[in-house]
């Protein structure tokens, strides 16, 4: 069993920047591969980007690309999401979710979800 705790969301105006941290209970945090996506009002949750258990092996979403960056601290239990050049389109509550698979793209990959944060970016 895995509890996620998302936080460090809030609002930003276009340009900024934000970092959030996942929390994870658990003794087995570093077996897991790690996700983020997010959901805007209205829409379907769609991924952002994923991290091996190691660390080593990342993936983003296009929309997202050269301007956010995934880490883990296994020592911390704890995924980050670092958001630069954040747009008005960012706007959304950020999921942290995890998996015992590798890196994946599909929500139906992960079985832990936290709670979310709330992102948003004013124009």
């Amino acid at each position: 069993q895995v509890q996620l705790v998302e936080s460090g969301g809030g609002l930003v105006q276009a340009g900024g920047s934000l970092r959030l941290s996942c929390a994870a209970s658990g003794r087995t945090f570093s077996s897991y591969a790690m996700g983020w996506f997010r959901q805007a009002p209205g829409k379907e949750r769609e991924f952002v980007a994923t991290i091996s258990w190691s660390g080593g092996t990342t993936y983003y979403a296009d929309s997202v690309k050269g301007r956010f960056t995934i880490s883990r601290d296994n020592a911390k239990n704890t995924v980050y999401l670092e958001m630069n050049s954040l747009k008005p389109e960012d706007t959304a509550v950020y999921y942290c979710a995890a998996t015992p698979g590798g890196t994946s793209r599909l929500k139906g990959a992960y079985r832990y979800w936290g709670q979310g944060t709330q992102v948003t970016v004013s124009s």
